[in-house]
């Protein structure tokens, strides 16, 4: 059974910095996309960044560039979203979530299989 459980959320002022941890069981990983998204209030689900647990390049959405960073632990088959610079902008929901992966990274949601239960991130002014 795949399990996917993010931590890391909290209350920050704004400029603050957390770091989201999402680890990942059930299966082996190094074949897929590990990826990040949020939810803000009232809002649609929306992508944030992702990266394949087997290695390449990450993509991380152009609204969180230069703050946001996505990185993994295959021995800990964790996947890391560290947040920097935190804008209140940045309040949602975030999710973490897996798609098997033969090369392609999907920035929609719809694309991933497995989803964690999500992490309140709140930045306050």
């Amino acid at each position: 059974q795949v399990q996917l459980v993010e931590s890391g959320g909290g209350l920050v002022q704004a400029g603050g910095s957390l770091r989201l941890s999402c680890a990942a069981s059930g299966r082996t990983f190094s074949s897929y996309a590990m990826g990040w998204f949020r939810q803000p209030p009232g809002k649609e689900r929306e992508f944030v960044a992702a990266m394949r647990m087997g290695g390449g390049r990450t993509y991380v959405a152009d609204s969180v560039k230069g703050r946001f960073t996505i990185s993994r632990d295959n021995a800990k088959n964790t996947v890391y979203l560290q947040m920097n610079s935190l804008k209140l902008e940045d309040t949602a929901v975030y999710y973490c979530a897996a798609h098997f992966s033969s090369g392609s990274i999907y920035r929609d949601p719809l694309r991933y299989d497995y989803w964690g239960q999500g992490t309140q991130v709140t930045v306050s002014s």
